[in-house]
């Protein structure tokens, strides 16, 4: 009971803080000139999926990004990474080696369609040749077309970059509260959901495109942390 009740205080402060930033937005609708914090915490939505008690968006992935010292990465550039490019060589594309969400949502599409043999070499390396990225561009395509529908909202943390910053406390807490891998499953996931196509079982059994701290323990004082960088976001 006590994180069923502490789930729905999370998407009573999620409500507060689409407020705050004047709604829910998606990646296609999304430049750099809008006015992002530095740093911050970004949460998406499956577009048609709701909870199993209200008519609220469920989450369907929690990230950061800059917590490790010295990281100059801002919440734009890795909301972009994840978006793609909208135009040059690679337009409508992206690339998932340089996104672990990109990476993770291809691998479930390959698996679903069976497209072993057209993408043998998805996620292998950090890094490709243009030859190799041009032969992915099609499913780099679909994957955009994927993550530039899902709604999202984001919380500025503007905190230095640590793997103890406030931005990785948070982000951590809400994984692992939501996470339903290995315990009773709450807002479970539709047949339907694209993630339970996934390679990973924790992103299959977790019911989040997450493999970090889905199988960890959650600190309910996360949420007034929370609650207080609400108060601290506004409109981009």
């Amino acid at each position: 009971m006590t994180r069923s009740k502490d789930i729905s205080q999370f998407y009573d402060l999620l409500e507060q803080l689409e407020d705050v930033v004047g709604g829910k937005q998606t990646l296609k609708n999304c430049t750099g000139y809008m006015d992002w914090p530095d740093r911050g915490v970004y949460i998406f939505f499956a577009p048609d999926e709701y909870r199993e008690s209200s008519d609220q968006l469920r989450v369907t992935r929690i990230g950061t990004h800059a917590v490790s010292e010295g990281s100059s990465t801002s919440l734009w550039n890795r909301l972009r990474t994840h978006r793609g490019a909208m135009r040059g060589t690679y337009e409508g594309g992206g690339n998932h080696r340089g996104s672990v969400f990109r990476k993770r949502v291809g691998e479930a599409f390959v698996e679903r369609d069976s497209l072993h043999d057209e993408y043998p070499l998805w996620g292998e390396g950090s890094s490709a040749k243009r030859e190799r990225r041009l032969s992915e561009l099609e499913m780099e395509q679909r994957v955009s077309n994927y993550l530039r529908d899902l709604p999202f909202l984001w919380l500025n943390v503007d905190d230095e970059p640590s793997a103890d910053s406030q931005r990785a406390y948070i982000e951590r807490n809400t994984i692992a509260l939501l996470s339903n891998y290995q315990r009773d499953a709450i807002d479970a996931r539709s047949d339907n959901w694209l993630g339970k196509h996934s390679r990973s079982e924790k992103i299959r059994k977790s019911g989040l495109w997450n493999v970090n701290h889905v199988d960890e323990d959650y600190d309910s004082e996360f949420l007034s942390l929370l609650a207080e960088q609400i108060r601290e976001t506004s409109p981009v």
